[in-house]
């Protein structure tokens, strides 16, 4: 592993920063926020007073972008007399900590503060290296043999107050000037030093010592099956509303097309803290309701009185032919499930090459998947957002009213698959796919694009739109009334039978709502074409909603008109619309009978709520958002 130290501050805390930054760059070394860092400083308090000071990283921050305010600087006396203590529940030495903090508004300190205290030195650096933990992992560790005695070896304690006792007596008995490193078995590596460079560069070294001796190398190249979205969508169907991701990379398809996959796959997570992210054991195949029964056998044979049984689904899948599936309430956690289970793979496969890959026991794991202080951040998170774990499409994404529908459906908990013309950056939740709504095999990529990221479709927003300006039908030409109806409805009747066998699918039951217009109710002059299509596409959604309530789909139609912030609406047109009423462009949007200007934003928040549970008996139903029209009334 390179050593990037770049330049050494004057500050040792900006020194602690750098050298955490450093980890932090490598996934090799440190995932999702894992690993911590510390240094000790003398500071003077509020009262003038010099005050040692231990600064550990917070939780709540990753360490490829921690800045100071992301160390929580806490009573370095009032830590050594915790570490003294023969019991302290985690629970409680978690409120210790933060009343041992010397600024209240600091984030809470570490878990693995204790460990940092125990350790004399000024800086302390703590990774879960993926070659340190090959090392370990082993039915016959490789620690030793790699390391001799510059290192002390910590047997597996769950993190907290137990590891912080062990490691106590540990370093009493053997931390001398040799020592340049801590090898917790399962876990990872502490480095140390007198400053943050001499921590880093000890951590380099060690960790490079372990890649040295694993070597290269290389899985053979597996080719991704090419697979009918529909599947991915079935299994998401018995998993319930949450996402599911396909990841079919060459080193991914290499293993799960392992002969010995349901072995060496099913012995347990590369470290006991990924419990959290992609439970014990993955499962292979799709049997999703067997897994469950294994689940709850597994939660019944550990399980202590007050423990509530977390929910069965599986969070990775393995599968010759599907890749991997890792699942997640949210996009993000999907996410993570795969950077973790990619990690996990490369351990497994080079600890299978220089050994016999071996994980913790279903026991010890279990302990950190039920941890007390797991069980307290469930409690303290609250209900989800309404649409967590829900999928929907939104056609004209990147702007007026369809960047508002994405908008709002995403602060309902919503991950999106945005459609348009112009190219939109893709995000978590958020997957922007550049395509032609009139072009049917580009709407069929589309889906099956965002099927794969995000696992299924539930709601479908058809918000793209073309209005071709003040036309008298005398006037007419028909290139602009073709054009019209095909993005206007004939795009969206393709897509509603491209779409339907998804939303059939959705957990929660499919939901649609068309944007059609005003002018549908209370068509105006000058627009024929535009109206036409919209009443068209109004005629669709109410045979929609016809025939697809009995596969539980919902169909519904907006009506908004005069929303101005959408491109529809140019200057140009905006003035001619004026003059024709003989009003000025001010009052003109603002002729309902509110006197109201509507906009993008409003209509968003509506279609959001029309996919709700607010809606959920209703179907066919037509919505003006106009702030009121006189004709339409």
């Amino acid at each position: 592993m390179e050593n990037r130290w770049a330049e050494t501050y004057p500050d040792p805390l900006d020194d602690c920063v750098q050298a955490s930054r450093l980890l932090g760059a490598e996934p090799g070394l440190v995932l999702h926020g894992g690993g911590n860092t510390s240094v000790k400083m003398t500071v003077q308090d509020i009262t003038g007073e010099p005050v040692e000071v231990l600064y550990v990283k917070g939780s709540g921050w990753d360490l490829a972008t921690i800045e100071r305010p992301g160390f929580a600087p806490l009573r370095l006396e009032r830590l050594r007399q915790l570490v003294r203590l023969e019991e302290l529940p985690d629970s409680r030495m978690m409120n210790e900590l933060r009343c041992a903090l010397l600024d209240a508004k600091a984030p809470d300190p570490s878990v693995e503060t204790l460990m940092h205290v125990l350790l004399p030195h000024t800086s302390v650096l703590h990774s879960h290296s993926d070659a340190v933990i090959t090392l370990t992992n082993q039915r016959e560790p490789l620690v030793k043999e790699v390391y001799g005695d510059k290192v002390i070896v910590v047997p597996y304690v769950m993190p907290g107050f137990k590891l912080a006792r062990v490691a106590a007596e540990l370093f009493q008995e053997q931390l001398t000037d040799d020592i340049v490193g801590v090898v917790l078995m399962n876990h990872g590596l502490f480095t140390f030093g007198d400053t943050a460079k001499e921590a880093y560069d000890r951590h380099i070294q060690l960790v490079s010592a372990a890649e040295a001796r694993i070597g290269e190398h290389t899985s053979a190249a597996a080719e991704p099956v090419v697979l009918d979205p529909l599947a991915i969508a079935k299994i998401r169907k018995e998993i319930g509303p949450m996402i599911v991701s396909r990841h079919t990379d060459p080193a991914t398809m290499a293993f799960v097309n392992r002969a010995d996959l349901a072995d060496v796959a099913t012995r347990g997570p590369a470290t006991p803290d990924h419990i959290i992210r992609t439970k014990r054991v993955p499962l292979i195949g799709r049997d999703i309701d067997a897994f469950r029964r294994d689940y709850r056998e597994y939660f019944a044979e550990n399980a202590t009185d007050g423990l509530v049984m977390l929910d069965a689904e599986p969070r990775v899948i393995l599968d010759p032919q599907l890749g991997m599936l890792t699942i997640g309430k949210r996009a993000k956690d999907a996410d993570i499930a795969r950077d973790i289970y990619r990690h996990t793979i490369r351990i497994i496969e080079n600890a299978e090459r220089i050994g016999t890959y071996q994980a913790l026991s279903e026991k010890d794991l279990f302990e950190v998947e039920y941890w007390e202080l797991e069980q307290a951040k469930l409690k303290l998170a609250g209900a989800p957002a309404e649409f967590t774990g829900e999928v929907a499409l939104v056609t004209g994404a990147a702007s007026g009213i369809g960047k508002a529908c994405v908008r709002a459906l995403k602060a309902k908990g919503a991950s999106v698959i945005g459609v348009d013309l112009t190219e939109t950056e893709s995000t978590a939740d958020y997957l922007g796919v550049r395509a032609d709504v009139t072009d049917s095999q580009a709407i069929k990529q589309a889906i099956a694009q965002g099927v794969e990221r995000f696992g299924g479709i539930d709601m479908v927003i058809p918000s793209a739109g073309v209005f071709p300006g003040n036309t008298p039908i005398a006037e007419l030409d028909q290139q602009t009334w073709r054009r019209t109806l095909a993005v206007n409805t004939d795009a969206i009747a393709e897509l509603f039978t491209q779409v339907h066998p998804f939303l059939k699918l959705a957990p929660n039951g499919g939901r649609v709502v068309v944007i059609a217009s005003k002018n549908v109710p209370a068509p105006g002059p000058g627009a024929a074409a535009y109206s036409a299509s919209k009443a068209a596409v109004t005629q669709l959604a109410r045979v929609a909603a016809l025939e697809w309530a009995a596969d539980g789909i919902r169909v519904n139609t907006v009506h908004p008109d005069a929303v101005f912030d959408t491109g529809l609406w140019t200057r140009e047109v905006l003035e001619q619309r004026a003059a024709h009423y003989g009003m000025s462009v001010g009052d003109y949007k603002r002729r309902n009978v509110l006197k109201t200007e509507v906009t993008s934003a409003g209509v968003g928040r509506l279609v959001a709520e029309m996919c709700s549970a607010t809606f959920g008996f209703t179907t066919g139903a037509q919505v003006p958002v106009d702030g009121g029209n006189e004709r339409v009334i």
